[in-house]
């Protein structure tokens, strides 16, 4: 699987498109003038994985708080809605790259006035349509739809690059799952710019996983997606840890332990899902391209998980540790948590 090559833009010495990795991205929650407190959750962004952060700018003091938040390490978006001073503020004050909305920025000469600030500054800018936002011809034209979504964002994009800026990302995001698929897929068709997908207002954790999973999902397969973010209404680290797994998911990022578990029968004897949980815990930082199998039976385990590095599978009375689908320990079932862990961490600090 292969992305599609689009433009290449830098953010804060981020490369997005171009062939490059996708980037995961999320936004902070707290209000961006609270410095101490966006930079504490940037720290904690940082250290789960996230790439780029986001930002909320309401009013002058959040536009002025950006100047203290490139010290948290992370490239910075200003997120605007409704004023083009905002953004023209926030892009001075050291923004890496800022987001504004085509439905509720002004009419193009307020795009202009933002395009010449984004080239005195040498900064990308997101166009970011969704379906709360798309301006009125196009909703009077297509309807809520992917076509209104799609021609609403290209076309503030044009208006951007007939004003000199081309660095440009685009979004077109929905809370409904088809809709995205189909928007993003129409962009993807239409234009070479770098795309930031998303699933907007997914909901709280559990829902916003499978939403975000579907159709973030159908797009990286299909070779769609520059950045993305997996929404989720609370703690944002969340998002990364859900962005990082669905990378993975889709064969896009291979440098990690990968942990397989049978969903266990009847024939289950012995506690899986216990070793399962420990043994995802102890991988779950762990930068190392690695397949690790945890069985319910000794029948079919090892054949099933014949590709993995290490594997274990059990019965009452006993268990076995294999590799690579060749059985190298056979052990009473009391020892195989500590057994198998000791066979695992050698691998790992192999």
């Amino acid at each position: 699987m292969e992305n599609k090559v689009t433009r290449k833009v830098n953010c804060g010495g981020v490369a997005i498109g171009g062939g490059e990795r996708v980037k995961i991205q999320s936004m902070c929650t707290v209000k961006t003038s609270d410095t101490d407190a966006v930079l504490a959750q940037i720290d904690a962004l940082k250290n789960a994985g996230c790439d780029i952060v986001r930002v909320s700018v309401l009013d002058d003091a959040d536009a002025e708080g950006i100047a203290r938040l490139r010290a948290g390490g992370l490239p910075v978006v200003a997120d605007i809605h409704f004023s083009y001073k905002l953004a023209v503020k926030a892009i001075e004050n050291g923004c890496d790259k800022v987001r504004i909305n085509p439905g509720n920025i002004g009419g193009e000469r307020e795009i202009a006035i933002v395009a010449d600030c984004i080239k005195a500054h040498a900064i990308p800018v997101r166009v970011g349509a969704n379906t709360g936002s798309i301006e009125r011809e196009f909703l009077e034209k297509y309807g809520r739809s992917e076509r209104a979504l799609v021609e609403s964002a290209l076309s503030n994009a044009h208006i951007l690059e007939k004003h000199g800026v081309s660095d440009i990302v685009i979004s077109v995001k929905a809370s409904d799952v088809p809709l995205t698929v189909r928007a993003y897929r129409l962009l993807s068709s239409m234009c070479d710019y770098p795309l930031h997908i998303g699933v907007t207002e997914a909901g709280t954790e559990e829902m916003a996983i499978v939403k975000s999973s579907a159709a973030l999902g159908a797009l990286l397969i299909d070779g769609i997606g520059d950045t993305l973010r997996v929404s989720i209404t609370g703690d944002p680290v969340r998002e990364i840890y859900a962005a990082k797994k669905l990378l993975r998911a889709v064969g896009l990022d291979r440098n990690f332990v990968d942990v397989i578990s049978c969903p266990t029968c009847g024939r289950t004897q012995w506690n899986v899902t216990d070793l399962a949980e420990k043994v995802n815990e102890r991988v779950r930082n762990v930068a190392k391209p690695l397949k690790v199998a945890v069985m319910g039976c000794v029948v079919n385990g090892p054949g099933e998980a014949k590709d993995c590095d290490i594997g274990i599978a059990g019965s009452k009375e006993y268990c076995v540790i294999f590799r690579r689908g060749e059985i190298i320990k056979r052990i009473p079932s009391e020892d195989a948590e500590r057994e198998f862990f000791s066979v695992l961490e050698g691998i790992l600090n192999d």
